[in-house]
């Protein structure tokens, strides 16, 4: 759900641009959204979103709030990994972490 819904807030956050004005962190958010939706290179896709947003955010100060919102959220998904549901899941197969008994 989490990557869903980043993804289509960094599809959003694309296509609100003003029209005329094509930054290159918003394609690349754009382009990162579009593998969180998927769920391919999630992990890739995470340090991307992070890096594009942190680049937005520290370009406007003034509207920061969202760009780093979804660079915290970019890098939460980069540690959690892409999800059953997703296309990772289906070419890699899914990792499972088994805490040694005490």
């Amino acid at each position: 759900m989490q990557r869903l819904l980043v993804g289509a807030a960094l599809e959003y956050c694309a296509v609100a641009t003003p029209s005329g004005t094509v930054a290159a962190p918003q394609v690349i958010g754009a382009l990162a959204g579009l593998l969180f939706i998927a769920g391919l290179w999630t992990p890739v896709a995470g340090v991307v979103t992070a890096c594009a947003e942190a680049w937005v955010a520290f370009s406007s100060p003034a509207h920061a709030g969202a760009p780093a919102a979804l660079a915290v959220l970019g890098v939460t998904l980069a540690l959690i990994g892409p999800g059953e549901w997703s296309v990772d899941a289906r070419l890699y197969g899914r990792k499972h972490i088994v805490p040694p008994r005490l």
